[in-house]
């Protein structure tokens, strides 16, 4: 009676893989956010950003964000998630990030003291506005 060879080193392979996808899945679900003192830190999969309350110039509501070139970073249905450039300021490289969970909803757009704009909206569009309302408030009471 021959032994069966196992293939062990396959099988953990296999698990591994699956694993890793389950958790990348999980990562880019959606805008994952944590509000500290001084900041907020914005997460999504491998795209991470910390926006620093000091150094935001203006926060609006937009409907659309505008025609970008992607530098890196994806658009899939609904989602779009990475580092951008905008064409008409293509030459000063200057970054736009873009945090988008829904593009048929509004979105906030932050605009930094240097001119570099994040895009930012949640699955749930009542979180996007109560965000929005912290953050009009926090620029209502930053000293100027």
């Amino acid at each position: 009676m021959a032994t069966k060879k196992r293939l062990w080193f396959w099988n953990l392979l296999i698990i591994v893989t699956v694993v890793v996808c389950i958790l990348a899945f999980a990562a880019h679900y959606k805008n994952w956010t944590k509000i500290e003192a001084d900041q907020m830190t914005i997460l999504s999969g491998i795209y991470y950003h910390d926006l620093k309350y000091g150094e935001i110039d203006s926060v609006l509501w937009v409907d659309k964000i505008p025609p970008m070139e992607r530098l890196n970073g994806f658009s899939a249905f609904d989602k779009g998630k990475g580092v951008y450039r905008e064409f008409r300021d293509s030459l000063t490289d200057k970054k736009v990030y873009v945090f988008v969970d829904d593009f048929s909803s509004q979105k906030i757009r932050f605009v930094n003291k240097d001119a570099s704009q994040l895009f930012l909206n949640l699955k749930d569009s009542t979180e996007t506005q109560k965000m929005y309302a912290f953050f009009v408030e926090k620029l209502e009471s930053a000293p100027k």
